[in-house]
């Protein structure tokens, strides 16, 4: 009997093509990314811009030639590149998880969720309500409109904690009242934004019968059970093993491999793989046995080298030449404004049902009005499966980038505003002898 004959080994030139793709897209996406941050701008911009001017919008309209050399179309060379962008999104979203700070839910408790669910119920609905309306030559071929319609309520109702907190911490506000509030509600939507994707992503897969459609409700349940039964305690052991070493590689190993594992097993559940990423990353972060220290060479990896490659082939499938037809750009003006209020709207609406002032209530809108890296992701998981066609994802992202150029000028000023009014309280505090309130108290 004769052994099988080795799998051959990459050939030259589809290494060589993967190689430059890879430098020039990191190149660009750093480029930009500091360009961006320089101007008080998202990195994501940046580095989706790269992806943007090297893909169908500027380089393969312009010079067409040059860009089939750099991006040939054959999927196998293409599917190596979405490999790479693959596992930066697996990592960033457990790198993600793993930050999130589940106290501070705890702390903020109730007026939290309010904000949270008024937050991402308003935009969900209005953005099922939009799917339904959107022309049907925007959806590809045999995409179920019901389908689209409820992908894109998901993609509407999410919000980036990472945009929102690095605003926070620039303006030295992130362990203030609204600060620790508007990160608390962002927990909130992150949880159920990856539930409710992970669903819609099970229904894509299985279709949209009653007995698949209970079964993608009931999968991501019993993920969650499962990784809190049996996950944590196994992550908690794996954790308590690698901190052992005096070096971070065996934390970094052990994290990196959680993920991984996660990934591959919701992904074989038919779920999302990305679902798993943040579940597994989550119970990194509640585990107790996380020295955050020792994540740093991770957290480094993946946020200057893998995620600015993915952000980057995420930008080259934008094609913004689709925008000069006018019903997609009438869909994507449509789309933004239902994005736009249904945050600011619900969030506001949380708020002063918490008795939150009108400046406070703005800042949380803000806040999780900010879509950026997550969207981006949804988007890319909806391109993916195939609900979403050139011209919705081209939609979907624009939302994700204006709403996170909006989220900080408006948060600062809304924020100035909260601290001005803050310190006029003080101040008639100090003048009022009389004032026994806990500020005057805490400011004596």
């Amino acid at each position: 009997m004769t052994s099988a004959a080795p799998v051959p080994t990459l050939a030259h030139h589809t290494l060589l093509v993967l190689l430059l793709q890879l430098s020039l897209l990191l190149l660009l996406a750093l480029t930009l990314g500091r360009l961006a941050a320089r101007f008080r701008m998202p990195a994501i911009v940046g580095e989706l811009l790269a992806g943007v001017l090297v893909g169908p919008s500027v380089l393969g309209h312009l010079l067409p030639g040059l860009a089939g050399r750099l991006l040939p179309q054959q999927p196998e060379q293409m599917h190596l590149l979405d490999a790479v962008g693959q596992l930066g999104v697996l990592l960033l979203v457990g790198v993600t998880g793993m930050e999130l700070k589940f106290d501070l839910v705890k702390r903020r408790g109730t007026t939290a969720v309010r904000v949270s669910l008024a937050g991402l119920l308003l935009p969900l609905g209005l953005g099922i309500g939009a799917g339904y309306l959107l022309p049907a030559s925007l959806l590809p071929g045999d995409t179920d409109p019901t389908l689209f319609a409820l992908f894109l309520g998901v993609a509407l109702c999410v919000s980036a904690i990472p945009v929102i907190a690095k605003t926070l911490m620039d303006m030295n506000l992130l362990h203030r009242e609204i600060g620790q509030l508007t990160l608390a509600a962002g927990v909130i939507d992150d949880v159920i934004g990856w539930f409710l994707l992970s669903v819609v992503s099970a229904m894509a897969t299985a279709g949209l019968t009653a007995g698949r459609l209970t079964a993608s409700l009931l999968y991501p349940v019993g993920v969650v059970a499962f990784a809190l039964l049996v996950g944590r305690p196994a992550v908690r052991l794996a954790l308590r093993a690698a901190g052992r070493s005096p070096e971070p590689g065996p934390t970094v190993a052990v994290a990196a491999l959680t993920v991984l594992l996660g990934s591959a097993g919701t992904h074989a559940l038919g779920l999302e793989a990305v679902f798993g990423a943040f579940v597994c990353g989550a119970l990194i972060s509640t585990s107790g046995e996380l020295d955050p220290e020792r994540l740093a060479p991770l957290r480094t990896t993946v946020l200057a080298f893998l995620a600015p490659v993915y952000f980057a082939t995420a930008g080259l499938r934008m094609d913004l030449t689709a925008l000069a037809r006018p019903e997609v750009l009438a869909a994507a003006c449509a789309v933004l404004a239902v994005a736009v209020l249904g945050k600011f709207a619900g969030a506001y609406t949380g708020a002063k049902l918490s008795r939150l002032n009108n400046w406070e209530a703005l800042a949380l809108g803000a806040g999780m009005n900010s879509r950026g890296v997550i969207e981006v992701i949804v988007a890319m998981t909806g391109l993916r499966l195939g609900i979403l066609g050139p011209e919705t994802y081209t939609v979907v992202v624009l939302v994700a980038i204006v709403t996170s150029l909006m989220a900080p000028p408006i948060l600062r000023t809304a924020m100035a505003r909260v601290e001005e009014r803050a310190q006029t309280e003080l101040a008639l505090a100090d003048d009022d002898p009389h004032d026994l309130s806990p500020r005057r108290a805490t400011k004596v």
